[in-house]
């Protein structure tokens, strides 16, 4: 079969953290041609100014974001602020051009519109692909099938992609209570994006942990619940509490579910081995070895540990992620490849950055 050796991706929103991950993994992809790279207020300016680690493409000027801009590539990456990517779809959409359009945002991916209007407050942009090949299902196709056909793909939000890791082995397996479940994050402070907020400098966030979005506002909960529906779960009720931590990347999610009285520590990792046999990108780890944020620093790897905690009646998951690769840029490029009819590792690696 006739393989194309060079795909061009251009990439809107090249100067956020988001676009710059897209951009260093794209750099290193061994099939890809890096096209326009767009911005708002940072167009005019050089790349290098925003990325000054991505040095290939250091002295790349910035365009503004428009249709003109973005339409002719065979893959347009939208790396913007929620509530922007619908309308600028729609309009490539009405060139003519059908590039495979990947949204790093959130405006694609959740299913209900009531879920979209409650936690965003706009209008529902439509549902596309879910960007997330290890996606468990109960029935019909599975996740990678669906983005081997995809021309729409909305990659997953970071916390989500952690805590669906966390416990879809065991969702699907039945042998966990989904409607008492409790997630405590810590994450990295690139999580919060790179906009100039008081609460986001150094002189306050080092030294000290904040937690965010308490009570059930975050708007990651409804995508959570989604992705657990979508592994088998019927009744999802979650607390999800967030917690800014003093490093730049990384996702320690810590997430607690009840089981039964006969339910044990070596049958869980049995079950979650099982279902993670054959991912490239996730290793659950050895018996005496648990996640940390350091394995996956700058790598697509999801690293997970489970036990079961018999006094507290409660299975204990744990998932490290960066939140920027595995998180964002990682499960786009992955979805891209298939999209793309690419292998779906190529471009990504399992090892990290230390110390």
């Amino acid at each position: 079969m006739f393989m194309r050796m060079t795909f061009t991706v251009a990439v809107a929103g090249a100067s956020g953290y988001a676009g710059g991950e897209m951009l260093r993994l794209l750099a290193a992809h061994p099939q890809v041609a890096i096209g326009a790279l767009t911005a708002a207020t940072s167009a005019g300016t050089a790349l290098g100014e925003h990325h000054p680690h991505i040095r290939s493409l250091a002295d790349r000027m910035l365009e503004p974001t428009t249709t003109q801009g973005l339409a002719g590539h065979d893959v347009v990456v939208l790396a913007l602020p929620h509530g922007t990517s619908g309308a600028i779809a729609a309009e490539l959409e009405q060139t003519g051009c059908d590039p495979v359009i990947v949204d790093l945002g959130a405006d694609h991916r959740l299913v209900d519109a009531a879920d979209w209007q409650a936690y965003y407050g706009t209008e529902h942009a439509g549902t596309w692909t879910y960007g997330m090949p290890e996606l468990a299902q109960v029935a019909g196709a599975t996740q990678r099938e669906r983005l081997a056909s995809a021309r729409r793909i909305a990659v997953p939000g970071c916390n989500v992609t952690a805590v669906t890791f966390a416990l879809q082995p065991g969702v699907a397996a039945s042998i966990v209570d989904t409607s008492d479940l409790v997630a405590v994050l810590a994450v990295g402070y690139s999580g919060a994006g790179k906009a100039l907020k008081t609460h986001l400098l150094a002189a306050e966030a080092l030294g000290s942990a904040a937690p965010y979005a308490v009570g059930g506002t975050h708007r990651h909960i409804p995508e959570i619940v989604q992705n657990l529906r979508a592994a088998g779960a019927d009744d999802v009720a979650i607390s999800f509490t967030p917690v800014l931590v003093p490093m730049s990347r990384g996702i320690l999610a810590t997430v607690t579910a009840p089981v039964g009285p006969e339910v044990t520590t070596a049958q869980v990792r049995e079950v979650w081995r099982a279902a993670y046999a054959d991912e490239p990108f996730v290793e659950v780890l050895p018996d005496d070895m648990w996640p940390t944020t350091a394995m996956v620093a700058g790598a697509n790897t999801v690293a997970v540990q489970v036990a079961v905690d018999a006094k507290a009646g409660r299975l204990v998951a744990v998932v490290a992620i960066d939140n920027l690769v595995k998180g964002t840029a990682g499960a786009a490029v992955q979805s891209m490849n298939l999209a793309l009819g690419l292998p779906e590792t190529l471009g990504l690696v399992r090892e990290g950055v230390a110390p």
